[in-house]
């Protein structure tokens, strides 16, 4: 793809840059709802190359608290966090915790705060319920029924860059460290998911609590803020990190990494990145303008079998 030409420019020393889209013809006639299959259809760097995910790790986290909520293990409404607070409230950031402590500062569902702290209550939860180690518990939920054999618990020290504060996120927050193939497989996850139905899923990249004010950290306090559970949702925010041209129901997750991944439901078509430099100013110029490029591109050329092509060192 020629919009990932883009990626060259960016100011890191290695990125991995890939595209999947489902559906042919124009964009806008792509299906909605999660229907048909995301197949890659453009990858720029080395895509088998191990990146710290931060952040990203959430999105694997929260499937793998849903694949508990379909067991019976947990459920939405378990309790969970400080008084008042469920496993609901925690995933769609709206317990009332801090940023990167276990302390509450203000009433449960009344604001949209992210948390961190919420994330590890959230895998501490998940061990005691399952009677498994967080690590396991994904690894045999999530990362090995996917196929996700490059994302793993723990990154080398090598790419440790970028964790910052008193109080650093944990393995729930933002532990994994993986591949650009597994995020792209991720992406298909959430738009087409195999391991929790379809309803589930709906309801996951469903704003939840709607209504609440907050912040989008990087980019300022938004009213409302929308999230779902484990996604966020962009709905009426402007600037985004996936850029003007995605839609109001476009979902996904960043990373203080420097990692991203989007996928935009109204049109079949999803975006992730993975990066050696943190999220910062490059990055709020940076992805934006690939995302646009992206869907203009796929708008014109979508009419023609994609071609995957070969993997370009950045």
């Amino acid at each position: 793809m020629r919009s990932l030409e883009l990626v060259r420019a960016w100011p890191v020393d290695a990125a991995a840059v890939g595209v999947a889209a489902t559906g042919v013809g124009a964009v806008g006639a792509a299906p909605v709802g999660g229907t048909g299959r995301l197949s890659t259809v453009g990858v720029v760097g080395l895509a088998d190359r191990p990146f710290r995910w931060a952040s990203v790790t959430k999105p694997v986290i929260a499937l793998a608290i849903l694949v508990a909520i379909e067991e019976g293990t947990l459920a939405l409404d378990t309790e969970a966090g400080p008084p008042g607070s469920t496993v609901a409230h925690l995933l769609a950031h709206a317990s009332g915790l801090a940023v990167d402590e276990p302390r509450p500062i203000t009433t449960p569902g009344t604001r949209r705060i992210y948390s961190n702290s919420g994330y590890e209550i959230l895998g501490e939860v998940l061990a005691d319920r399952s009677g498994l180690p967080l690590e396991e518990y994904v690894t045999e939920g999530v990362l090995r029924p996917l196929g996700m054999a490059g994302t793993t618990f723990g990154p080398p020290s090598a790419a440790r860059s970028g964790e910052t504060g008193a109080n650093p996120p944990g393995p729930a927050a933002a532990g994994l460290c993986g591949t650009l193939t597994d995020l792209l497989v991720l992406a298909g996850e959430w738009w087409s998911p195999s391991l929790i139905s379809p309803e589930t899923r709906n309801r996951a990249v469903t704003t939840a609590y709607a209504g609440l004010a907050g912040v989008l950290p990087g980019f300022g306090r938004f009213d409302p803020c929308d999230w779902g559970l484990g996604v966020e949702v962009k709905g009426a925010k402007a600037p985004h990190w996936s850029g003007p041209a995605t839609s109001a129901t476009t979902f996904g997750h960043f990373g203080r990494s420097g990692a991203f991944v989007w996928i935009d439901p109204d049109v079949g078509v999803a975006c992730a990145g993975l990066s050696d430099r943190p999220f910062g100013p490059w990055a709020l110029e940076a992805w934006p303008r690939l995302s646009e490029a992206v869907l203009t591109e796929l708008a014109v050329d979508r009419t023609t079998p994609p071609s995957s092509g070969p993997d370009l060192q950045v």
